[in-house]
């Protein structure tokens, strides 16, 4: 029992060292992507636009709310591809062949112990942090300790649950960004009103372009919170597509074990 317990936690070990060294990497690619993006809208996006995406003509230009908000939105999209490229991979765990799939094949020890092997060696090559895997190694480690299907059928179930639960961590930052995005597009409306105003009590009422000045600063201010209100429904949109893939994904393999593994061992 202490063997298979060590398996396990080697395998989940190097789970965490691959999402270690994975995030940074998302993190610094997104935001090279978002600084790269701002520099095209600069350069050969018209006056117009420019100052409503990035706030061009602003004193305090590149540090305004706009430019914040792109790199926020960065790393946002840097999430939610690592995400999708990991619901790719687990789909693809489908079609690795770790189970028998025909009619009429049933598993005894013997068969299980080649399984695991076979299991083993792709989670020390590249699909230690897939679920399909972890899923039959548990539920194999569990039978062959307990020798019952029902013990193993509901090992099974728990995984699920915790790794929906998994699943539901890693949106723990992305659901951060959708609300951070709106709430730094409030603030920059909020400065923007500010700064008009005071520049409206500076001047001399009776001066004819204080109205259109005003109305343009008050737009500048406003374009922020359209901006941000904008980009937070893309990443939500974005979000839940890719959330349903993973989740898909998840529930398709523990289907997998199901038919192929649970419902074929024998007890004897």
């Amino acid at each position: 029992m202490t063997e298979l317990t060590s398996a396990t936690d080697g395998v989940d070990a190097r789970v965490r060292v691959t999402r270690v060294y994975a995030q940074p990497v998302v993190l610094v690619g997104a935001l090279a992507i978002a600084v790269l993006l701002i520099a095209a809208i600069h350069n050969l996006a018209p006056d117009a636009v420019s100052v409503v995406l990035i706030d061009k003509n602003r004193a305090t230009y590149p540090f305004t709310v706009q430019n914040t908000m792109w790199l926020v939105l960065g790393l946002g999209l840097g999430e939610l591809l690592l995400r999708y490229l990991d619901a790719r991979a687990e789909q693809q765990q489908l079609d690795a062949g770790y189970l028998p799939e025909d009619d009429r094949t049933l598993l005894q020890l013997p068969d299980l112990r080649d399984i695991a092997a076979r299991v083993g060696a792709a989670t020390r090559s590249n699909a230690a942090d897939r679920y399909l895997p972890r899923l039959v190694q548990r539920v194999i480690f569990q039978f062959q300790s307990s020798r019952s299907v029902d013990q193993a059928h509901t090992l099974l179930n728990s995984s699920l649950e915790l790794f929906l639960h998994e699943i539901d961590l890693r949106y723990s930052m992305i659901r951060y960004v959708v609300w951070v995005i709106p709430t730094l597009g409030f603030i920059g409306t909020v400065v923007g009103i500010s700064l008009a105003l005071a520049f409206a009590g500076s001047v001399d009422v009776q001066d004819p372009t204080l109205l259109a000045e005003l109305t343009k600063r008050l737009a500048v201010a406003f374009n922020t919170t359209l901006l941000a209100l904008v980009m937070s429904a893309l990443l939500v949109l974005i979000q839940h597509i890719v959330q349903a893939q993973e989740e898909r994904a998840l529930n398709r393999a523990g289907q997998y074990c199901l038919d192929n593994l649970i419902n074929r061992l024998y007890e004897h």
